[in-house]
């Protein structure tokens, strides 16, 4: 016996009818008569008989039809149980984060991704891309979002955006009235920076000569308190546009700036582990409010 015969038999036990059988399956009616017979000649025995212009089931195929039943029920509790997989997901999303992604695209993100999976649980770790990495190459995180790729093994990367850093001033600033700053420009201006260490502020530190920029002692590991201190004029510096964009920062006026620093955003992976359905929806999303 096999699946074909045992669906074509209870159509047949539920319609009383073979023509009524095929259009339920979309087959013709000779082909549900030819599946009848296969499976009486299998069973041994004869399943229905002709009354009137009705099928009449024989006492045995009453019989076959209670343990049919009981197996199409398991079936339509599989068939449940894969609708509401593919509808609620399955567990908890767990996503690794940089805090300037976390602080800027993360809530839109998870606001579109809200409107399939309203009731998963998603639980947001934010640390430095370092940890990041290691974060999903332990597989604590599903996905790690980082903004620089840093030496770690057992992952796997993929970009998620890069784009030209702007330098942002005080809306009231002098070199808020220029359409293009260059590194000079900012020769004797308090600087923000970064953290020390960040692989982001390497780069930024690089596209300057270092006797003729004016350093602070003010530095945060978040571009989105960076954007805020300069909206209250303590000082200049040159972040992901990304971040501007998101947060749109009170008091903040970001030009294009020169030499190119390229901002980059890294999508991490677990090469040894297939990515669960909620994270792909998830980066649907976020590729989607990121542009």
């Amino acid at each position: 016996m096999n699946y074909k015969q045992i669906e074509a038999f209870r159509a047949v036990m539920l319609t009383r009818s073979m023509t009524e059988a095929a259009a339920q399956l979309h087959t013709s009616q000779p082909n549900i008569s030819r599946v009848i017979g296969q499976l009486e000649r299998e069973a041994g025995f004869r399943l229905f008989e002709r009354v009137g212009n009705r099928l009449a089931p024989t006492d045995e195929a009453e019989a076959l039809f209670l343990d049919v039943e009981r197996s199409f029920v398991g079936l339509d509790s599989l068939r449940a149980s894969a609708r509401s997989i593919r509808e609620s997901g399955v567990g908890t999303l767990r996503i690794g984060t940089v805090p300037s992604i976390a602080m800027s695209v993360m809530p839109q993100a998870i606001l579109a991704f809200r409107e399939r999976y309203p009731d998963v649980p998603i639980a947001v770790h934010t640390n430095d891309s370092p940890t990041v990495a290691k974060w999903t190459a332990a597989r604590f995180c599903d996905i790690g979002l980082v903004s620089y790729m840093a030496e770690t093994t057992g992952i796997r990367s993929e970009l998620l955006r890069r784009e030209d850093g702007v330098c942002i001033v005080p809306a009231t600033h002098r070199l808020a009235r220029k359409r293009r700053l260059h590194a000079s420009d900012l020769d004797g201006e308090r600087f923000i920076s970064l953290t020390h260490g960040d692989g982001t502020r390497a780069t930024v530190d690089a596209a300057f000569v270092p006797a003729d920029r004016r350093v602070l002692t003010l530095e945060t590991p978040y571009a989105a308190t960076i954007c805020t201190m300069v909206g209250m004029g303590l000082g200049v510096s040159v972040v992901n546009p990304l971040v501007v964009r998101s947060l749109k920062p009170a008091g903040v006026k970001a030009i294009p700036f020169e030499p190119v620093i390229a901002f980059e955003s890294h999508i991490l992976f677990n090469p040894q582990r297939p990515v669960p359905a909620l994270a792909q929806w998830f980066l649907a999303c976020l590729r989607k409010v990121t542009g």
